[in-house]
């Protein structure tokens, strides 16, 4: 399997497929998964002749196991030593949920110079909890529950994420897909319980406002209004409003997992953002 080993000997697992002139893609995947959750997009660009490439974040999926180092900080150093690991130039990043907050962090931290274009989807940016500064975030009751159940029995509460607000499949009229449910399990299983419980803080903690502030690169902002796991009102239409080069698409109905439940929408829609 494929590894590069980051500065603190943590090794991250990654995926690199297609030809190595064509334009990057660089996935960077959301809690608690891993890069297989991309399936559905890295088929999609592989075919439409695009280099694809995608990372498991420490303490997830094939990545070490490591106890520390599960914060925004650590996550963009290790998506820069990929990047400079497979000297990645003109790369497009494209982060779901807590992988849009790692684009991000990386794109402030590290520069732009690798970078050409940026996409977040149902990312958790620029603060999911509630703070005098946020008040239309969640409690930070929520993410203290969160941890709690993953404590309990991490699999109960993934199989119950995953069964229900996820993919929306608690709505009425809902058709959820077994299939679709277990591989969220799967990939939540295969990661450290320790690197999941320190990384509902990360994604729920981390203020990005400073950091989209300074992304200039073109950046789609894509989220349903039925978002369950990140509030649409508090996350999209204000990172939007604070990069100097955002865009934002909002679909109606969709849930959080829409990269999954509504591959062909985004799939065509992501092309066309890229293309453009």
């Amino acid at each position: 399997m494929n590894h590069v080993t980051t500065k603190d000997g943590v090794q991250i697992f990654y995926k690199d497929w297609g030809p190595a002139n064509a334009t990057p893609i660089v996935f960077s995947h959301g809690w608690p998964l891993s890069s297989d959750d991309w399936d559905a997009q890295m088929m999609f660009f592989l075919a439409q002749g695009f280099r694809v490439v995608a990372h498991d974040r420490r303490g997830h999926g094939r990545s070490s196991q490591v106890w520390d180092g599960h914060d925004m900080n650590h996550y963009a150093d290790d998506l820069a030593t990929l990047v400079n690991h497979l000297d990645l130039k003109g790369a497009v990043h494209v982060g779901h949920s807590t992988g849009g907050g790692e684009v991000v962090r990386y794109l402030a931290r590290h520069g732009e110079n690798r970078a050409s274009k940026a996409c977040l989807i149902a990312a958790v940016p620029p603060l999911m909890v509630r703070t005098a500064s946020n008040p239309g975030g969640l409690p930070k009751d929520v993410f203290d529950g969160f941890q709690a159940a993953l404590a309990a029995g991490r699999s109960q509460f993934y199989r119950d994420i995953a069964a229900g607000p996820f993919y929306g499949y608690n709505r009425p009229g809902a058709k959820p897909s077994e299939a679709v449910i277990e591989n969220w399990w799967r990939q939540g299983m295969m990661g450290g319980a320790k690197a999941h419980y320190d990384g509902i803080v990360a994604f729920s903690q981390t203020d990005f406002t400073e950091d989209l502030k300074k992304i200039t690169v073109p950046v789609l902002v894509m989220h349903g209004d039925d978002d369950q796991i990140v509030p649409y009102a508090d996350s999209a239409p204000l990172s939007a409003k604070l990069l100097k080069n955002g865009t934002l698409k909002t679909y109606k109905g969709f849930p959080h997992g829409m990269p999954t439940t509504e591959a062909a929408t985004i799939n065509a829609d992501l092309l066309a953002f890229i293309k453009s």
